[in-house]
């Protein structure tokens, strides 16, 4: 069934063969203009309602319940298994590239599925609605994906696109290390010429996709004797099964159980010319060109999964009884839904924004950074305040609130920090640690 309702939205959006291609569908009309009314968030039923949010058309509402329905059918069940391993399945990749769900918003033209932007946006909040962290989707299609088509050669997007969209290759990318995050100043990984070749050498932490990662992008440095950190980086794909690659331990969280996270190591990788990605020394602007998109991403999770914990509180609540009556009834109960609804529905309406400017090209890091900064707050706030209106059941792992108030600090650390967003100097030397380490 979920095959069907893909392949229809595909086929409403132009999508040519298995994969299909989605074309940017017409966006939704308000009813101030005659056209399709809908429901903004607080309007809504339910904060998740398929249906709503005027960013939204009837076509992105078709692919919504495609995807709703894949992780319903093929990632809820397994997902208590995953955490067990430390990692989703390959098998779980390979059926998100046939369903069309990896490099939603890569064109068609470079090997990807070709649609627009918000399109790519439901995947990542279907993902959010399922409380499932494991299947690091939106890092291999919105962060890694990028990066190639955006900068690397026509070799490499043949080579690595068609596949990272079929889930036959899965990407990572590879900044922060032991002794080095948020600063490049630090980043001892470095990669010296060997005639035509690079020899890469050093180590990385905290790469998400890690241990199934087929391809990596790693920043090392290139220059030491540049006027600045930021004038000797570059980014090289480093792909799995290189001679001197090597894949540490998965790294035992207190959160994201199912997302693999790893430590990589290099030792005298000898890389050919060709994957050298960009220019040689261009490696930080072009982390800086991406940053935008990195932290809408993390914006968005962040807001999704706070309507995902809103509604599990507000459907506990209504079922659970304390003082002789259902607790949802109480005046302070009821207090605190409401303000936690307007604070997520405010920030839902302020991320939608920069989807927007995204979409149209005009989202800036500083803007971005504010969506970043502000719903990753809300969402420990939020995990916050939902794990005490469930009680002892709230620290249970068995309940999703428990699950998502581990998750939930992630936010607060990737893309920079909380501390450093208010210490860092505005020097290019510093930089935000990637969605992936």
């Amino acid at each position: 069934m979920a095959a069907r309702l893909l392949r229809s939205s595909l086929r409403l959006w132009g999508g040519r063969g298995g994969r299909g291609a989605l074309r940017s569908p017409p966006a939704a009309r308000y009813s101030h203009s005659g056209g399709e009314e809908r429901l903004e968030t607080p309007s809504a039923e339910k904060l998740t309602d398929i249906g709503t949010r005027r960013i939204f058309s009837s076509e992105h509402d078709i692919f919504r319940e495609s995807v709703r329905k894949f992780f319903r059918e093929e990632v809820i069940p397994y997902h208590a298994e995953w955490e067990k391993a430390g990692e989703v399945s390959r098998e779980l990749w390979e059926k998100a590239g046939k369903q069309g769900l990896l490099g939603v918003h890569t064109a068609q033209h470079h090997g990807g599925v070709g649609g627009d932007l918000y399109s790519a946006a439901v995947v990542w909040e279907e993902q959010a609605y399922s409380n499932c962290t494991g299947p690091g989707f939106s890092l291999h299609s919105n962060i890694v994906m990028p990066y190639i088509t955006h900068y690397g050669s026509k070799e490499q997007i043949d080579r690595f696109i068609p596949q990272m969209t079929a889930g036959k290759c899965i990407g990572a990318i590879a900044m922060t290390e032991p002794g080095a995050g948020s600063d490049l100043q630090g980043i001892k990984t470095n990669a010296r010429k060997d005639k035509s070749d690079w020899i890469l050498n050093g180590s990385k932490v905290f790469i998400s996709n890690g241990q199934l990662s087929d391809i990596v992008i790693v920043v090392a440095a290139t220059n030491r004797e540049a006027q600045s950190p930021a004038h000797g980086i570059s980014l090289f794909l480093v792909e799995s099964g290189m001679r001197g690659f090597i894949k540490g331990q998965k790294l035992h969280k207190i959160g994201l159980k199912a997302q693999d996270t790893s430590e990589l190591f290099f030792e005298d990788v000898r890389l050919p010319s060709t994957a050298l990605l960009g220019e040689e020394n261009k490696g930080f602007y072009y982390i800086m060109q991406e940053l935008p998109q990195e932290r809408l991403v993390v914006a968005d999770l962040a807001v999704s999964s706070s309507e995902f914990m809103f509604e599990e509180t507000r459907n506990y609540v209504r079922g659970r009884k304390a003082f002789g009556k259902v607790i949802a009834h109480l005046q302070t109960v009821q207090h605190k839904l409401a303000e936690l609804k307007t604070h997520i529905c405010v920030t839902r309406a302020f991320v939608d924004s920069c989807l927007q400017l995204h979409k149209e090209k005009r989202l800036d890091s500083a803007t971005a950074s504010m969506a970043k900064y502000w719903a990753t707050a809300l969402q420990n706030t939020v995990a916050y305040d939902c794990l005490q209106l469930h009680g002892g059941w709230g620290y249970m792992w068995e309940y999703p609130i428990a699950r998502l108030g581990a998750c939930a600090k992630r936010g607060l650390i990737i893309a920079i920090s909380r501390p450093l967003c208010h210490t860092r100097k505005k020097s290019p030397r510093h930089r935000a640690p990637s969605l992936c380490g």
